[in-house]
């Protein structure tokens, strides 16, 4: 029995270190809910390169368009393309049997991929992709190793490789990994490519909680509310034990 115990927790440590992908320094995101320009353009990128595959079944167009400050006119000119009603949830035609069949799995969906993955992992692995022509898309992931689906957003970076150095290591000349370089044939440059990806990811954040402003901004309310009724608590406490011995 205590083997079989041990052996059921050595299998759960060994998922959740899987789970948890290689041990690669996360860049931290730039996060924040307050700016409009971003979490909108968030917006656009995600419906122009990642719907194609990914949804997000749980967030509406019309909460994301009252959210960002998005006319409806306007966003279901430039953000819907099928047809869709602004009350409809954010999803796509592909079949999960379609998507296993393309991806070898069936692709996510990406409403609360922030809450679980967390932004910074998400700022860091769509800035990750490097070429692998041993890959099924040509590329691979250094967040992600063997991620099974293409580099959406290489017409934006370009075509990034992995970089590496001569260096004296020990006295011995040897080549020293650097980083990711692009190719330079992307639309943008590195520092708006790194931008745009934080807007991307600021929207995603933003789906996985759409509340939390409004939630964070009623948490100091009922903080002061509280700190308030204390006071009067207190006053209440010594009027009724004033006479008291």
């Amino acid at each position: 029995m205590m083997k079989t115990l041990l052996s059921a927790v050595a299998l759960l440590a060994s998922s959740l270190a899987m789970a948890a992908g290689p041990s690669v320094q996360l860049d931290k995101a730039p996060i924040d809910l307050t700016d409009k320009a971003s979490l909108q353009n968030g917006a656009r990128l995600f419906q122009n390169y990642c719907l194609g595959c990914h949804q997000m079944q749980y967030q509406r167009y019309s909460r994301t368009f009252a959210d960002l400050g998005i006319p409806e006119e306007l966003g279901m000119e430039h953000l819907m393309f099928t047809g869709e009603k602004v009350g409809d949830h954010i999803t796509n035609n592909m079949s999960a049997k379609d998507g296993e069949k393309w991806f070898g799995a069936t692709p996510p969906d990406l409403t609360n991929v922030a809450r679980v993955r967390g932004p910074d992992w998400l700022y860091t692995h769509l800035r990750a992709f490097y070429a692998d022509d041993s890959r099924p898309f040509g590329v691979n992931n250094e967040v992600f190793p063997l991620v099974g689906m293409p580099h959406v957003l290489q017409e934006l970076q370009g075509l990034p490789s992995k970089t590496y150095e001569t260096r004296l290591v020990d006295g011995e000349p040897k080549q020293v990994y650097v980083g990711i370089k692009t190719d330079g044939s992307g639309e943008l440059s590195e520092e708006e490519y790194d931008r745009a990806v934080a807007d991307l990811v600021n929207y995603m954040e933003y789906v996985g909680e759409p509340t939390k402003l409004e939630a964070h901004a009623l948490g100091y309310k009922v903080m002061i509310f509280l700190l308030i009724f204390l006071v009067l608590a207190y006053l209440l406490k010594k009027e009724y034990w004033k006479d008291v011995h």
